[in-house]
């Protein structure tokens, strides 16, 4: 792989449709843009084996914090079921919506909730969404490990700025492995080999990619030996929901 600078390639316009960024072809069009592999990844038993078994653990602490009638916002379609499970999580009381940037990714997420009146697709920048209403949940899926820097810092802030005082911010995604833990060393050439900017989450907590920090309360979970992380994140003032890592 050629050494590449993707400082600010995630930059998009404002419009209804945003251009795809350039890392996305230059970087994962094996693996979000060409239909044929699309296809193909876009399975349970692919989501399992990537995850090296922790799939369902780490959908469960996504799908155990919604509540029937919640206002949900997913970041990004992710492979498998989560997308529909987690639509059928709010309930037609409540509403989901996904956001993608990709137009084949967001195709496949509204496929999958065709039958839901309660969610909504839209192909838009997670960095440059702006919601309409306050949501309960706003949720990261394992989507900072594959953008650059600079879109990690433009998501997280788009999603802390718009959430609300009693909302909840979530990131589930990669981490850096224990010394002991074996999946580090296989991570470690996957990184290099395929997926340039998920070392970022190795060295730096997803907390020092917001503008404020300060502002929130962090609570951050690992498990598996360290390769994956649960960061939940509230408003300083708000008071930590007792229940939040339920279903682990």
């Amino acid at each position: 792989m050629t050494d590449t600078t993707y400082e600010g390639t995630c930059k998009t316009t404002k419009t209804s449709k945003p251009p795809l960024p350039a890392y996305m072809t230059e970087v994962y069009d094996w693996a979000y843009v060409n239909p044929r592999w699309v296809r193909w990844l876009d399975r349970n038993i692919v989501v399992k084996t990537l995850l090296f078994g922790n799939d369902q653990r780490l959908i469960r602490a996504y799908l155990s914090r919604i509540q029937p009638g919640m206002r949900v916002w997913q970041l990004a379609h992710v492979y498998g079921d989560l997308v529909r499970r987690a639509a059928e999580c709010v309930g037609p009381a409540g509403e989901f919506t996904l956001t993608d940037v990709t137009p084949i990714q967001i195709a496949h997420g509204h496929a999958k909730l065709r039958n839901m009146d309660w969610a909504h697709t839209h192909h838009a920048d997670a960095g440059l969404y702006r919601v309409d209403k306050d949501y309960d949940l706003i949720c990261s899926f394992f989507l900072l490990h594959e953008v650059p820097d600079d879109c990690k810092h433009r998501i997280i802030d788009n999603m802390l700025n718009q959430l609300p005082e009693n909302g909840e911010a979530l990131f589930i995604d990669y981490h850096r492995p224990a010394l002991w833990q074996p999946i580090r060393y296989i991570l470690s050439w996957v990184n290099h080999a395929l997926e340039p900017f998920a070392n970022a989450l190795w060295k730096r907590e997803i907390s020092s990619f917001a503008s404020h920090p300060e502002r929130f309360t962090w609570r951050k979970q690992t498990i598996f030996g360290g390769v994956y992380q649960i960061v939940s994140v509230r408003h300083a003032l708000s008071k930590p929901d007792p229940d939040a890592d339920s279903g682990l």
